[in-house]
């Protein structure tokens, strides 16, 4: 194996679950194979995906421009939960708008990579 396509970093990326097949598909095209992990969290509990990319230093700087040209932040409306109040109060909740999307990336130093 060439020294310089060794597993040298593991990048995890946290992402909209409706950013996730674009990016795996745009990591296929230049090469690059990951994992998508179902997951769920974040302010709204929505569907989110974890990527998982083992790559060498030299394709770093790469994949973090595709993950970042492919996860998009994007605004939505949601309406927030409602207040305990006092009977015969009404509460009618207003509209908020968040961002949701983008990605949180994290690069991590792998220590060993063996492929059996």
């Amino acid at each position: 194996m060439d020294p310089a396509m060794i597993i040298k970093k593991l990048i995890v990326a946290i992402i909209h679950s409706d950013d996730a097949p674009g990016l795996v598909e745009a990591l296929i095209r230049r090469g690059h194979s990951a994992t998508v992990i179902s997951t769920t969290g974040g302010f709204l509990r929505e569907g989110q995906s974890t990527v998982i990319i083992g790559t060498s230093e030299t394709n770093l700087s790469e994949i973090l421009r595709i993950i970042k040209t492919n996860a998009h932040a994007r605004t939505q409306y949601v309406n927030p939960l409602p207040p305990v109040v006092e009977p015969g109060e009404l509460y009618m909740p207003q509209p908020i708008e968040i961002e949701v999307g983008g990605a949180v990336v994290f690069v991590l130093n792998v220590d060993r990579f063996e492929r059996y």
